[in-house]
């Protein structure tokens, strides 16, 4: 503990800057000592920096300071810090240097400025930046895989009923289950007298297409949507296709194996252009009643809004089912347009955010044609309603 500083006095302290020692001319509290009065100059340089001149722009301080709060913070402070030092003090030189970046603390919002700025890297920083993009895409991938594959699996097992499917049509993993009590040990083998099968064809699964806008404020939505595109397109069951979009269309499903391919396959910032990429992914729709269409952006549109809600409420009725994504991230919604929401909402499409926990849930809900509008209520998450309701 600093001086005579209680714990209370100490947080205090800390959460107001050296201005409180001293607030007005009046007796503020004690100072800092030791390891508090690091941690104190690691938070002034950043949040203070329009006092005490912040971190410079030569690299020595920059890696000084990535390195003291490294050590005296949590790493999930430390990516806020990270992400606070590239937004107020437009540190991108981080982004820049492989030596800085390599001390870095990797995270979403990390990915998205490397993503943002992947044109600019000078070549010696690239390799370095792809790492960095790999460590991150491998521990979301650790993460939600297992959980997406339960999720949807499971669904398409109780949404699927072939009590009658042919040869290398046959599920035999629920086969094998179904019939163990007519297991014959003189002969070491089972009778399966149900068959339980995938489905009379293998295109009457799902087909599920991610339409990710790539503007700007959907960064980090960008980046869990390739994740999760890369998981669905492992998963033989449902064939799964990604396109970003901004004013033109890029379709990179034949990168979904590598979720880093895919990541370096976007290009943050532009214009919007949603009835393009509508359109587009309507082009790819074979089996209307068995397609998934997840739509994430914050539905601002750039092209044809008329067009646009007239295309989608054609899928809908040809029996497209259309998920409105306003953000895939851990943040909630960013700013995103209410008269589009409300009008998707009027098609029975309710418009929310979706935390990345909740998105393997989702898809299990939408492969069994469940009612979104009442998935979203039942989990306290806010959903855009149709005007005049």
């Amino acid at each position: 503990m600093s001086g005579n500083l209680d714990e209370r006095s100490r947080r205090w302290r800390l959460v107001l800057g050296g201005e409180a020692e001293k607030p007005d001319g009046l007796e503020g509290l004690p100072g800092l000592e030791g390891q508090d009065l690091a941690m104190d100059r690691a938070l002034g340089a950043l949040y203070e920096s329009d006092r005490q001149g912040g971190l410079g722009s030569s690299q020595p301080n920059v890696a000084r300071w990535l390195g003291d709060i490294r050590q005296y913070f949590p790493v999930s402070a430390v990516q806020v810090m990270q992400k606070d030092a590239l937004d107020r003090l437009d540190l991108k030189q981080m982004l820049f240097e492989p030596e800085l970046l390599q001390t870095v603390e990797p995270d979403v919002h990390l990915v998205s400025e490397l993503l943002a700025l992947k044109e600019l890297l000078p070549a010696k920083t690239r390799a370095t930046a792809r790492a960095v993009v790999q460590r991150v895409a491998d521990e979301l991938r650790r993460k939600l895989e297992q959980p997406t594959r339960q999720a949807v699996l499971g669904s398409l097992n109780r949404a699927t009923r072939n009590r009658r499917p042919r040869h290398n049509e046959i599920d035999w993993h629920r086969t094998i289950r179904a019939n163990l009590r007519h297991y014959q040990p003189e002969h070491q083998t089972i009778i399966p007298e149900k068959r339980l099968g995938f489905g009379r064809r293998r295109s009457s699964l799902r087909d599920i297409i991610l339409c990710v806008d790539q503007s700007g404020s959907m960064a980090s939505s960008v980046v869990y949507a390739g994740v999760f595109s890369a998981v669905l397109a492992s998963l033989p069951a449902v064939s799964t296709r990604m396109v970003v979009f901004d004013t033109a269309v890029v379709d990179l499903s034949d990168k979904l194996a590598d979720p880093v391919e895919v990541l370096f396959g976007t290009q943050l910032g532009g214009g919007t252009d949603i009835h393009q990429a509508v359109s587009y992914c309507q082009s790819l729709i074979r089996q209307p009643q068995e397609t998934i269409l997840v739509l994430i952006s914050d539905l601002y549109e750039g092209g044809d809004a008329k067009a646009m809600l007239k295309r989608v409420a054609g899928l809908v009725a040809a029996g497209v089912q259309v998920i409105s994504l306003l953000a895939l991230n851990d943040e909630g919604a960013p700013m995103f347009d209410h008269h589009h929401a409300a009008a998707f909402a009027a098609l029975d499409i309710p418009a929310f955010a979706c935390t990345p926990d909740l998105f393997p849930e989702l898809m299990a809900a939408a492969i069994q044609r469940q009612d979104l509008g009442r998935w979203v209520a039942a989990r306290g998450i806010h959903a855009t309603r149709a005007e005049g309701r």
